[in-house]
């Protein structure tokens, strides 16, 4: 929990520094923090490709590795279709095109903004930063309650990016693989599954 924890106060730290302190132009771009994601993935890729053990967890899952983004898509638009049901303004179809968003935020409140309007955009757009944030604070508990997997299912599409540090360093190199594949897979799914629903 001391990482969680970490990572929480760092987030409150700079929402407070961006509402009340003038920061310089730089630290507001939204391509500073691209780099340093992009720095993140980089030096998870040095930790997976310097683990000659981590490329055998590919050869050992075979066709099974798509077990777990299907097993994520089906959790996500059950749990959606569930919710729906406590949600009395929400129909199930919305509920479900919410949960298709699969935690990439950026493009499935656009496109459900689009197709449904800025209310339920806006609802995606919360509801799948909150799976992201979720998962960065809850992934030791995830972990210890789940196993390995269970951060990868929790961060959805983020897997591949965002989350990707901190599913390594909670589950374990071996399952960054995962991880990656099941982000990658995922992000291909939410516009195809969003427009699907919606359509």
């Amino acid at each position: 929990m001391k990482g969680s924890l970490t990572i929480l106060c760092c987030f409150i730290v700079g929402v407070v520094s961006g509402l009340f302190v003038d920061l310089p132009a730089f630290a507001t771009k939204s391509d500073l923090t691209l780099w340093v994601l992009y720095a993140l993935i980089f030096f998870v890729g040095i930790g997976i490709g310097g683990d000659a053990t981590t490329f055998s967890v590919l050869k050992k899952s075979n066709i099974r590795i798509f077990l777990i983004p299907a097993a994520i898509i089906g959790g996500s638009l059950a749990g959606s279709a569930i919710a729906s049901l406590l949600l009395h303004d929400i129909s199930i179809r919305d509920a479900m095109a919410i949960g298709s968003g699969l935690g990439y935020y950026s493009l499935s409140s656009i496109y459900i903004t689009e197709m449904r309007g800025e209310v339920l955009g806006t609802i995606a757009l919360l509801s799948n930063i909150m799976r992201e944030i979720f998962t960065l604070l809850a992934a030791p508990l995830l972990v210890a309650w789940f196993g390995g997997t269970a951060p990868i299912a929790s961060a959805g599409a983020t897997a591949m990016d965002t989350t990707l540090p901190i599913i390594t360093i909670n589950s374990g190199k071996e399952f960054a693989i995962l991880a990656l594949f099941s982000g990658v897979v995922l992000t291909i799914a939410v516009p195809i599954l969003v427009t699907f629903i919606l359509s």
